[in-house]
């Protein structure tokens, strides 16, 4: 096949996406009202590979949501709910002593624990202790699980979507730094608009029926997910990403004197990764088929807000991690 014909075949999906990300969108706001900006980054993270890490009070419809962006996939779907009593092999699966009918011996067999999916949700991920929350963070990472001894590959596309709820710390253990790091996104979903919450109340306290159609198969989600890494970058905005995340650590040649007042740590490689990675699915959402700076000033807050950590004298003089983020993209 030709340049010319490979480029024309690569812009021809690269429009599929656009049209497809709309569709998967539409399909959502079937069962679930506004929150069209969490949307947005849910399906970026998806098709980028990457995981999400939702906050927020209950009763937001988070696992609604989740559940409806299984649905419009056509992907298998569990989900998990963390509790302090909740152990690895509860979620990776267990071995269990069965008799071979053939040879009348008795043998191990695995069953395949609900991270077996294709997405999973983890609700109330900082409810479960760590040794249980790394069970999971393993398959993230790597794509299997390891129990007994043995490793299982896990299928593909593996999309992992955990809630954590803010208001509620007694008995819980707050995810450390280096395990968020592992999320592509923390995503803050917060109270509906007066007008939203309305037409939630109308639609949710009356007899309603929609069903949510599945619109992409696992093949062709893997197919765009393949094409968001052939987005080309401009050298410039590369260099902006890379430059951004540099500003983040104190004592950097590039941070601002208001980042070694207020930071302790800054964010570390995997955020220019996720920015750019992240830009290239916002690109194409949007029709467009390259990158620009502002694809990732509208990701710097969901992927370095949980990459930063400020200090005593930050919090003392009314500084957020979302305000110096906001200071360092130049829309505070």
């Amino acid at each position: 096949m030709s340049s010319t014909s490979n480029s024309t075949e690569t812009v021809k999906l690269a429009d599929e996406f656009h049209a497809v990300f709309q569709q998967i969108k539409t399909e959502i706001h079937k069962a679930v009202i506004g929150q069209d900006d969490i949307i947005d980054l849910l399906l970026i993270s998806l098709f980028s590979k990457g995981h999400c890490v939702l906050i927020g009070v209950p009763g937001l419809a988070k696992t609604l949501l989740i559940r409806t962006l299984a649905d419009s996939l056509n992907l298998s779907f569990n989900r998990i709910q963390f509790t302090p009593d909740l152990m690895p092999g509860d979620i990776t699966g267990t071995e269990v002593i069965e008799e071979n009918k053939d040879s009348g011996r008795k043998e191990f067999t695995f069953i395949k624990g609900p991270v077996f999916a294709n997405i999973v949700l983890a609700d109330e991920i900082n409810r479960t202790p760590p040794k249980t929350q790394a069970a999971l963070l393993e398959g993230m990472q790597e794509y299997h699980v390891t129990t007994g001894g043995k490793t299982y590959d896990l299928d593909l596309p593996f999309f992992v979507l955990a809630t954590q709820n803010p208001i509620e710390q007694e008995g819980t253990y707050p995810l450390p730094e280096a395990q968020l790091d592992r999320f592509m996104f923390n995503i803050w979903v917060d109270y509906p608009t007066l007008e939203e919450e309305k037409e939630i109340v109308s639609k949710t306290t009356a007899h309603q029926e929609y069903k949510i159609e599945p619109l992409v198969s696992k093949e062709k989600l893997k197919e765009l997910q393949k094409l968001v890494r052939e987005v080309p970058v401009p050298e410039s905005v590369l260099d902006y990403a890379v430059e951004l995340v540099s500003k983040t650590r104190p004592g950097s040649d590039l941070a601002p004197d208001y980042i070694n007042k207020y930071m302790s740590w800054g964010a570390g490689p995997r955020a220019s990764q996720y920015l750019i990675l992240g830009g290239k699915a916002r690109a194409l959402s949007r029709g467009r088929y390259h990158v620009t700076e502002e694809d990732i000033k509208a990701l710097s807050i969901p992927v370095l807000r949980h990459r930063i950590v400020n200090n005593y004298a930050a919090e003392a003089d009314g500084f957020t991690t979302v305000k110096l983020i906001n200071m360092l993209i130049g829309e505070a």
